[in-house]
């Protein structure tokens, strides 16, 4: 049964309520003498590079294209919030205050990519680019039903509190703005996924077994299509890298590591979110056995 509600929520939102550039910011900049991302992200401890500059920089590329993923991803989880508080306005008061409070914090982490994103364009070399466009891939979720979009959601919020916990907050050796930047992100998302929770069986109970079948058709979809953006970015990281990289890399090598920074890029965007328990719990409630088979077929499709 799920520990909290819509109500408790609120109460912690309230708590940790945090402003950009009074309780973060702070006039600070990154340290570029430090990683952003920690090896047990970004990975690059599994690839053949010889220096620690080669590290550090890769762990900064892919922190740059962590923290523009996590911009781009809330456009649609916000219009897609926004949209379930219809539900509410002539209910649950406290259900739909919970909502707009999620909206509003998810508003407010895209303003703080976009700063962010401009912060690291001037401290590193020009070439970089992070390709997906916002508005033209939340218009492509947004297009499907709203319970393949949830559980989508769902494994993005918990995705997002698991590499917080686990991998950024015990590792001493990041830019320390970076690191923060995910500690008050992670504050204000803990409440999000225990919405998505509460917000997805509601969904559910709409559905005839036949929209549900599609539905998870739909999920299969998206994270496809997640995929394509992943082995796009990959490449263009990769390219960006050999570019500024003061490492001397042949083409063995770059292949190599294009397929360690895809490979981090799917444990990161999708494998650590869809393998959560609490993920794997709020599926297991909503689809038969036969429709789990099929996602998990989908999925291993991905794994090298």
């Amino acid at each position: 049964m799920q520990a909290f509600d819509y109500a408790k929520c609120i109460e912690i939102s309230k708590r940790v309520r945090w402003d950009i550039d009074k309780d973060l910011m702070r006039g600070r900049d990154f340290d570029f003498s430090q990683k952003f991302l920690p090896d047990g992200i970004s990975r690059v401890d599994r690839l053949n590079l010889r220096s620690d500059d080669s590290r550090r920089l890769l762990s900064q590329i892919q922190g740059r294209t962590y923290a523009n993923m996590f911009g781009f991803v809330e456009r649609f989880i916000t219009a897609k919030i926004l949209e379930l508080t219809r539900d509410h306005w002539m209910g649950d008061q406290v259900a739909l205050e919970a909502l707009v409070r999620f909206s509003d914090e998810e508003i407010k982490h895209q303003e703080l990519f976009r700063r962010i994103e401009k912060m690291m364009a001037a401290g590193m070399p020009e070439g970089y680019r992070f390709l997906p466009d916002p508005n033209g891939v939340a218009f492509a979720v947004l297009s499907k039903s709203t319970w393949a979009v949830l559980a989508l959601i769902l494994q993005i919020e918990l995705f997002t509190q698991e590499h917080y916990k686990q991998s950024i907050e015990p590792d001493e050796n990041l830019s320390q703005l970076y690191k923060d930047i995910f500690l008050f992100h992670w504050k204000e998302e803990t409440t999000h996924a225990i919405m998505d929770e509460l917000e997805w069986p509601r969904e559910d109970r709409k559905l005839t077994s036949e929209q549900r079948d599609t539905a998870v058709d739909e999920l299969i979809e998206l994270v496809v299509d997640v995929d394509g953006i992943l082995q796009a970015q990959s490449r263009a990281d990769v390219d960006y890298f050999r570019q500024i990289c003061q490492e001397s890399l042949d083409d063995r090598q770059i292949e190599n590591i294009t397929g360690g920074v895809l490979a981090a890029y799917r444990w990161q965007y999708i494998f650590s979110g869809t393998s959560h328990p609490r993920f794997q719990a709020a599926l297991g409630n909503l689809i038969t056995a036969e429709q789990g088979e099929r996602i998990k077929g989908a999925l291993e499709t991905l794994k090298p």
